[in-house]
């Protein structure tokens, strides 16, 4: 074969396969750059969140960097002379058990997936937020295990199940990308009070024990200096000047509409047990002044899903709330009290 014939064939094969390598490379970039997208969510799809994905943050850790717990041990209140009186815990009663969550531990884990009798629930905690709140596990009838994505909306932990990978807002109570994306996460209410209020309503309770598989201080809060700070770790997209940042508020929301009880308006009222009305609907307040803590029940006197946290984690989500006032008018104080 002539030389320039060879050079015709190999010119012509190159040209030929240009088009090829050129939809290879294109191919390459786009799951390249798709990898390394998210990658900057902790490996999590976000191309479905209803959130914007310039407000998704990272945390710090990677994903299930903070790790959760999964049915950890329990012990009974003579064990946990560990933990002060004034330490706070996340109580729950269901189906005749009750248990408490300490924030010691709460502040290393963030979730524990528990089980009351055949009910699975999922606690979380958020500390940048101060906020407690437990959900029911199941989804589409099955068991759900959860973690901490390592990832962040509006300063509050984003959760993820192990199932699927899709993200959820813990105060949002509902999925923001990902295959379950805007389902809603069922509440299961709770109580964010001291050691000693919960155990002498509750000398039965259970609680969760140190004894988690994982070395860490459980004696050591590593939030205290943020506690005491009036400034977040991280952006949130409303503020409200109303009251300090890290003011304690119960927050409540019926019918999508959300009203505040912040702590220094409860301390001033002349009542610790009285009605309100959320949404048209009588509620029952009961405050204790000591714990810093509320709980608030339905008219039939049915715990409701309130949840403690810091007032602009409360705004941020629920920047048109109302705000209870100790001077309102609607309020009574000849209100049973409820047993919760």
């Amino acid at each position: 074969m002539h030389l320039n014939q060879m050079k015709m064939i190999k010119k012509t094969s190159t040209d030929a396969n240009k088009p090829k390598i050129f939809a290879f490379l294109i191919i390459y970039v786009f799951f390249y750059m798709e990898n390394v997208h998210a990658q900057t969510f902790n490996g999590f799809e976000v191309n479905n969140s209803i959130v914007p994905q310039s407000e998704i943050l990272s945390g710090g850790p990677p994903k299930g960097g903070i790790p959760a717990l999964t049915d950890p041990k329990f012990e009974n209140t003579a064990a946990a002379k560990w933990l002060n009186d004034d330490a706070r815990v996340l109580g729950i009663s269901k189906n005749g058990i009750t248990k408490a969550y300490p924030l010691n531990i709460m502040n290393w884990h963030e979730i524990v997936n528990d089980q009351f009798g055949n009910d699975y629930v999922m606690v979380s905690y958020c500390p940048l937020c101060f906020s407690g709140m437990a959900f029911n596990a199941k989804i589409n009838s099955a068991r759900h295990l959860f973690g901490v994505s390592g990832l962040l909306y509006n300063s509050d932990v984003l959760l993820y199940d192990r199932n699927t990978d899709s993200l959820w807002s813990q105060i949002m109570s509902r999925a923001i990308s990902g295959k379950y994306v805007n389902t809603e996460l069922e509440s299961v209410p709770l109580e964010n009070t001291t050691w000693l209020h919960w155990r002498t309503k509750h000398p039965d309770t259970l609680i969760l024990s140190r004894d988690t598989g994982y070395t860490r201080d459980y004696s050591h809060d590593p939030y205290l200096n943020y506690r005491q700070s009036p400034e977040t770790m991280f952006p949130v997209k409303f503020r409200s000047k109303g009251y300090h940042p890290k003011e304690i508020v119960i927050g409540l929301t019926i019918d999508n509409h959300a009203k505040a009880y912040p702590v220094i308006e409860l301390s001033k009222s002349k009542n610790t047990i009285f009605s309100d009305k959320v949404s048209n609907k009588t509620v029952i307040i009961q405050f204790n002044s000591n714990e810093r803590s509320a709980m608030i029940f339905d008219a039939n006197c049915k715990p409701l899903p309130a949840t403690t946290l810091y007032w602009f984690a409360w705004y941020t989500f629920h920047p048109d709330t109302e705000i209870y006032k100790s001077h309102n008018e609607n309020q009574y104080s000849n209100t049973t009290l409820c047993d919760d």
